[in-house]
């Protein structure tokens, strides 16, 4: 394998290899793009039947159902953050090995967010629910099918896992009419 140098780059990566780490991290910080990452979990009902239902949240914003999600805490691992803001925002107690990355688990956002995304199956029957009236002023259980009218974000996120408003219609889905 041949590679193509450009003379000009070549000097830039050894002028830059030469500087102080600490000064090669804040050079780095400078040039890329900064992202604010959080976590979401898509809580799904294990006893309901197809298409099955999915727990969203009513919060004070008023422009549409969400997921229970929330920015990470510093140091904080996605899964740790996910399980917190579940808990938080829902009073379900999830072990961090129920909730299980989805696919993808992470889906950038054109504004400068991240969202890393788990997924968990509990039955609705058993699990209690309890919001604290004023982060979150409702949890419900949805069916697939059937959604209240989500938040444009949780609608965009939803469609990335095929559900939702904007899922782009599979093969054995019918559009819906014009």
């Amino acid at each position: 394998m041949t590679a193509r140098r450009s003379p000009t780059r070549a000097i830039g990566y050894k002028i830059f290899y030469r500087l102080p780490l600490g000064v090669r991290r804040q050079l780095v910080r400078l040039a890329v793009p900064k992202y604010i990452v959080g976590a979401v979990t898509l809580v799904r009902d294990t006893e309901a039947a197809e298409p099955g239902r999915l727990l969203l949240l009513r919060q004070p914003s008023g422009t549409g159902w969400t997921l229970p999600a929330g920015l990470l805490q510093r140091r904080e691992t996605p899964l740790v953050g996910a399980a917190r803001e579940l808990h938080e925002e829902t009073g379900i107690q999830l072990p961090l090995e129920e909730l299980r990355p989805a696919v993808p688990n992470a889906v950038v956002h054109l504004k400068g967010w991240v969202d890393m995304v788990f997924e968990a199956r509990v039955p609705a029957s058993t699990t209690e629910l309890v919001v604290d009236g004023a982060e979150v002023y409702e949890a419900a259980w949805h069916r697939l099918d059937e959604l209240p009218r989500l938040s444009t974000a949780t609608a965009r996120l939803l469609a990335h896992y095929g559900m939702g408003p904007l899922a782009e219609p599979g093969p054995t889905d019918t559009p819906p009419p014009a």
